[in-house]
């Protein structure tokens, strides 16, 4: 090995060696210079594992629904041009038969008409939606039943008084599955028996809770519940995945006749499809987690310049050990070399920390408050290499001004 290229890696060990014992040598000033790093990092990396989180909730919901499930909403009633807040087109029972008669592109048709009320159980109450359905709604909606029975096409075509509860329906009224199988709740004042109850989704409590519902027969509430054939939705199942667009077309040719619409008019109904929640939610949940973790880095930008401010110090501080290493032969570039190194470590270290602080908190939430999340190595890679490059460039101007001491001023500094 050449002589000269085995002094310049000495020189560098010793120049690294130095660095890190100065550190060493001021260990709660270097750690709590790190404090404002290991935050940042914290707070980045959890942020980016709840939104990850919540992005992985969302699709295993709407992938739970079944990735072939279309739905059939009313559209907005447009008057002179202007959208009507106060009304929707209607979707009736004779809709959903003419998909299920005509259709050639469709599984099964699930019409579905809901209102809150009230249910009644002994001296417990609840208020939950009631859905008016068909049978198969458990084919089509991917629910079990997990106690008795689903109501049949004879209870629908007899319009018995027949309910089937949602897990969380049950535990409101505190009952046991047992003790409420065949047993008489009353709806909107109405009794009517406990036949069957669904299985939990799993998906807990809050908006939209798919087990915050209870299921009797669309013929029941359109005639002695509700009192009117209008509905709020028909989901279709199509096929296959590779079949949906074919299953949409159909649909709204079918409906377009049903509706007698003109060509050129605009459909008065909208059909969604699986792929477009998970796109739109997907596009949101994805938006905030950036928006969230630009929060979370600008507490990164605060301890860089925190590290800067005491690597400014630090120089002030150690000017007259500058002088003397430049009077024993150290060059600018050392020097330049020692105090980078100094902020990079603190960074690097501080990065470090923070990765660990933010999988913990990510894992407190997930166990303390059921929040679904989830630390990707992409996340922990970028924090780690964001806070190397913080170190790099907070440190860049204390390092420059340390090395461009002159070493006779320096020995003389007080």
């Amino acid at each position: 090995m050449p002589l000269g290229l085995r002094r310049s890696e000495l020189l560098i060990g010793e120049t690294i060696r130095v660095a890190l014992g100065a550190l060493r040598a001021n260990k709660l000033r270097s750690m709590l210079t790190m404090l404002g790093v290991v935050i940042g990092v914290a707070a980045v990396v959890a942020v980016v594992a709840l939104g990850r989180g919540a992005q992985n909730s969302v699709n295993s919901r709407i992938a739970a629904l079944g990735t072939t499930l279309l739905t059939v909403n009313p559209g907005q009633v447009f008057g002179r041009g202007v959208a009507s807040q106060s009304d929707r087109a209607r979707l009736r029972m004779e809709d959903a038969e003419a998909l299920q008669q005509r259709g050639t592109y469709i599984t099964a048709v699930q019409p579905e008409m809901g209102q809150n009320y009230q249910v009644q159980y002994l001296n417990r109450n609840t208020s939950t939606q009631v859905i008016g359905t068909t049978p198969n709604y458990p084919e089509v909606r991917k629910f079990q039943v997990e106690h008795g029975r689903m109501f049949t096409e004879g209870d629908d075509r007899a319009r018995d008084r027949v309910v089937v509860l949602g897990a969380e329906v049950v535990k409101n009224l505190e009952g046991a599955p047992q003790a409420l199988l065949d047993a008489p709740v009353r709806i909107g004042g109405q009794q009517f028996t406990v036949v069957g109850i669904l299985a939990s989704k799993g998906t807990g409590g809050g908006f939209n809770n798919p087990d915050d519902q209870v299921l009797i027969p669309i013929s029941t509430a359109r005639f002695r519940l509700m009192g009117n054939d209008r509905l709020r939705a028909i989901n279709v199942l199509a096929p296959s995945e590779a079949e949906i667009p074919q299953t949409m077309a159909e649909i709204q040719k079918i409906l377009r006749r049903q509706h007698r619409l003109r060509p050129g008019t605009a459909d008065d109904f909208q059909i969604r499809s699986q792929a477009d929640f998970v796109a739109t939610l997907g596009e949101t949940t994805k938006v905030f987690t950036y928006l969230l973790a630009g929060i979370a880095a600008v507490s990164l930008l605060v301890g860089g310049i925190g590290i800067m401010n005491i690597m400014l110090v630090s120089v002030t501080e150690r000017t007259r050990e500058i002088g003397v290493r430049k009077a024993l032969g150290a060059s600018r570039s050392n020097i330049l070399l020692q105090f980078l190194i100094e902020a990079v470590v603190l960074c690097v270290l501080g990065g470090i920390g923070g990765v660990l602080l933010g999988g913990a908190g990510a894992y407190a939430m997930s166990r303390i408050a059921q929040w679904q999340t989830s630390v990707s190595v992409a996340s922990v890679i970028v924090a780690l290499c964001f806070s190397a490059g913080v170190g790099i460039l907070f440190g860049v101007w204390p390092a420059r001004r340390a090395a461009a001491l002159d070493p006779i001023m320096a020995l003389r500094y007080e």
